[in-house]
């Protein structure tokens, strides 16, 4: 997705959360300049290209439904459930996190190998700054929500897990699935039930613009309000 596409939809979510855009570009400079001179890792080698992808949200559902995970070609983790996949035995492919819940698990998948995206903001320079240091660089993908640079990436996406579909989409996956995804959870808090709604309206716009329908929002359609025209 180019940034202008991403841009009216970026600038709305600025709009309604009151997050200063200077922040999110501080951010991405922190992160850019960590890993500028650095040899940071290339998602095409994920192998997204034509495959079932399955996005992995940290919900309480998540554990029922880790079959489904294992059957998809490529796992992509958000954040803790990145933790609670491989607890049960399904490799994770690679993880997306802002360093917000367990910033050690991303340190240990790149160590191992595993490319992790990770993604700066208004409200983690702090967290950059203190883990991405402790990172493989060479499994590191940085990310941003703000416009992208040389070297950090926007891919479209607001929250771990829709970014996680954004980025699988931008890299070309075949089929998208979702495990562990609950937009009905009633223990978030207020703030997350919002980001939850606007990752419902994210993976409406994305599935608009991928021609495709998502399973998790069956039933849904018609309560979401719409984002800008989905091409």
């Amino acid at each position: 997705m180019q940034f202008h596409t991403w841009e009216p939809v970026y600038e709305a979510i600025l709009a309604d959360f009151g997050y200063p855009r200077d922040g999110d570009e501080a951010a991405r400079d922190a992160l850019g300049d960590l890993l500028r001179e650095t040899d940071t890792y290339r998602p095409e080698g994920v192998g997204f290209d034509g495959r079932t992808v399955a996005i992995a949200g940290a919900g309480p559902s998540l554990e029922s439904e880790t079959d489904r995970a294992d059957e998809a070609d490529v796992v992509v983790a958000a954040s803790v459930a990145a933790d609670r996949l491989r607890e049960a035995g399904v490799a994770v492919d690679c993880m997306v996190t802002d360093l917000d819940k367990n910033p050690e698990t991303g340190r240990d998948l790149t160590r191992a190998g595993t490319p992790v995206f990770v993604h700066a903001h208004g409200d983690n320079v702090s967290a950059v700054e203190e883990h991405v240091p402790t990172y493989d660089a060479a499994f590191v993908v940085p990310t941003t929500q703000a416009a992208p640079t040389e070297t950090v990436h926007d891919f479209g996406g607001f929250t771990d897990g829709d970014r996680a579909a954004f980025a699988a989409d931008h890299f070309g996956a075949g089929q998208l699935t979702f495990v562990g995804w609950d937009f009905d959870d009633p223990d978030v808090t207020p703030e997350k039930r919002r980001k939850l709604d606007w990752a419902e309206r994210l993976l409406h716009w994305l599935e608009r613009r991928r021609d495709e329908r998502f399973s998790i929002l069956d039933g849904r359609r018609g309560d979401i309000d719409p984002l800008v025209s989905p091409r």
